[in-house]
C-alpha cells in the first residue's frame, strides 16, 4: 500500500484475491489507521506489530510504502521490497505526487510492478533472495519496531497531552498578562492619587513661590 504522508491519500495499492483480501481485511484496515498516524516527523522505517502480522514502512520523498508480512518473513526483505517499490515510484511519478486535485489510488496502474515484485520476493529460498538476505545492505536491527496498540491508543494519548500542554502554555501565559494587567491597576489605585496630589501641590508651590 502506497500513501501520502502529508494527507493519508491513498496513491496505489495491491490486489489480492478475495481470500487474502478476507483474511487481512482488519489489517488493511489498521493500516490506513496507520498513514493517518504518520507525519513528516515521523520514523522513515519502522516496524509495527499487530496479532500473527507485521507491518513495515518506509518514507521517502514525502510517500509511505508499506506492506503487510507474516511474523516469520525476513525483515530485510521486507525492505528491500519496499525500497524497490519506493525507487520505481518515485521514477515514474515523483513529479504528480504533490498535484492539486489529486484523486485516491490515482496510481492504481502501478499495481502491475507492485504484483510483479512481490512474486520475485514471496519465496525466501529462491538464490536471489538468499543473496538479499546476506548482503549487508541494510542494518535492519536498528529499525524500530512497535506495537500496534501502542501506536493506535498510546499515540493517541500523547497526541492529546500535547494539546492540553499547548492549551496550558497558552493559558499560562494569558494569566501571567492578566496578573501584570491587575498589579499595575493596584499600583495605579493604591498610589496615583498621592502622587497626584503631590504633584499638583508642588505645582501650586512652585508657581506661588516662582511668580512672588
Amino acid at each position: 500500500m502506497i500513501a501520502r504522508v502529508s494527507d493519508a491519500l491513498p496513491l496505489a495499492a495491491s490486489i489480492d484475491d478475495e481470500q487474502v483480501e478476507m483474511e487481512l481485511k482488519e489489517y488493511k484496515s489498521q493500516a490506513k489507521l496507520i498513514f493517518r498516524k504518520l507525519n513528516m516527523n515521523s520514523e522513515k522505517r519502522c516496524s509495527i506489530e499487530s496479532g500473527s502480522y507485521v507491518f513495515h514502512y518506509i518514507i521517502d520523498h514525502g510517500v509511505v510504502y508499506l506492506c503487510i508480512c507474516e511474523r516469520n518473513y525476513p525483515r530485510k526483505l521486507a525492505f528491500t521490497y519496499l525500497d524497490d517499490l519506493s525507487k520505481e515510484f518515485f521514477m515514474s511519478y515523483g513529479n504528480e505526487i504533490d498535484r492539486p486535485g489529486l484523486r485516491p489510488y490515482a496510481f492504481a496502474r502501478f499495481d502491475t510492478f507492485m504484483q510483479k515484485t512481490k512474486r520475485l520476493y514471496q519465496d525466501t529460498r529462491t538464490q536471489s533472495n538468499l543473496t538479499k538476505l546476506h548482503e549487508d545492505l541494510q542494518d535492519v536491527t536498528k529499525i524500530m519496531t512497535k506495537n500496534m496498540e501502542d501506536l493506535l491508543y498510546r499515540g493517541e494519548t500523547l497526541d492529546n497531552l500535547q494539546g492540553k500542554s499547548e492549551l496550558l502554555l497558552r493559558d499560562s501565559a494569558r494569566y501571567r498578562k492578566t496578573a501584570r494587567d491587575v498589579n499595575l491597576q493596584a499600583l495605579y489605585r493604591k498610589y496615583g492619587p498621592p502622587v497626584i496630589i503631590a504633584f499638583v501641590f508642588l505645582l501650586v508651590l512652585y508657581w506661588r513661590f516662582w511668580w512672588y
